[in-house]
């Protein structure tokens, strides 16, 4: 198996196609499986890479909890890049990935040359900051102490989580599957190191003024935590553009993947051509 070193983990990775590099980042309750997809459309013209985060198998799973957290889910991305020899590349994130990916935007811009930032904000509300901290404390020792189980069904049942059992149940059925396979111990301490302790988008306000990459911003008009965010993060990054799906919720390129890839396709032309800045 093909693994990148990273501090204090070694992250198991896979790649497909040539051409400019795609990396695609995975969010919270999927893996590096849930890109597949996209990889199989954007591996006729691109080399895509996925990798599995710090946590989740076959990447190793730190049981040390201070290996977790946004840092080094950022400082993961830069490592396998390097490890591929990859100078810069696309950044495609979902969730958790999409906030990887938009703080890997802000501390190595020049190693990115899009972001796809999709279904990022959960957990920015600053009125409730507390409370979903706690939550999310919560939850990562139930998922410890219990594993996934009866728990994947739960997630897969959530408000913004059922639109994709509607549309597509093989899909959902698949997702299931999937987290069930999850390892509880990675789960448990990427809750409550990474989710349930990372910064809300809203603390970010400067740098991402600041932050000239271009950004495509992709969210379910039906995931609920992250419209707010998304509108922040539209007004506030300099150059992004904002695409909503409607009736869809977050797991936005399983729900919808012929539309998800026709929009990142339109976007990464535009952006290739130099024709995604407004005043270029």
């Amino acid at each position: 198996m093909p693994y990148a070193p990273a501090e204090g983990a070694r992250l198991y990775y896979e790649e497909t196609g040539k051409g400019h590099p795609i990396v695609f980042v995975h969010e919270y309750g999927s893996d590096h499986r849930e890109w597949e997809t996209q990889v199989r459309f954007f591996s006729r013209e691109y080399r895509c890479i996925t990798f599995a985060a710090r946590g989740y198998a076959p990447s190793e799973v730190p049981s040390d909890p201070r290996l977790y957290g946004q840092d080094f889910a950022c400082a993961d991305i830069a490592a396998v890049m390097r490890h591929l020899g990859i100078p810069s590349a696309h950044v495609v994130g979902l969730s958790m990935g999409a906030f990887a990916a938009l703080l890997f935007g802000i501390r190595h811009p020049e190693m990115a040359t899009a972001l796809v930032v999709a279904g990022v904000g959960t957990g920015s509300d600053l009125a409730e900051l507390d409370a979903f901290r706690a939550a999310q404390a919560a939850r990562a020792e139930q998922i410890r102490q219990e594993g996934w189980g009866a728990l994947a069904v739960e997630q897969g049942l959530s408000p913004t989580r059922i639109q994709l059992r509607k549309k597509d149940p093989r899909g959902w059925e698949e997702f299931v599957q999937h987290l069930r396979e999850h390892s509880a111990e990675g789960s448990g301490l990427t809750m409550r190191h990474y989710q349930g302790a990372r910064d809300p988008v809203y603390a970010w306000e400067e740098r991402l003024r600041a932050m000239r990459v271009p950004t495509l911003l992709a969210v379910g008009d039906e995931d609920a935590p992250c419209i707010e965010p998304n509108i922040f993060l539209k007004r506030t990054l300099p150059n992004a553009g904002l695409w909503m799906h409607p009736r869809t919720g977050h797991a936005i390129n399983l729900e919808e993947p012929a539309a998800f890839n026709r929009a990142v396709q339109d976007f990464f032309s535009t952006v290739e051509r130099g024709r995604w800045s407004l005043d270029a």
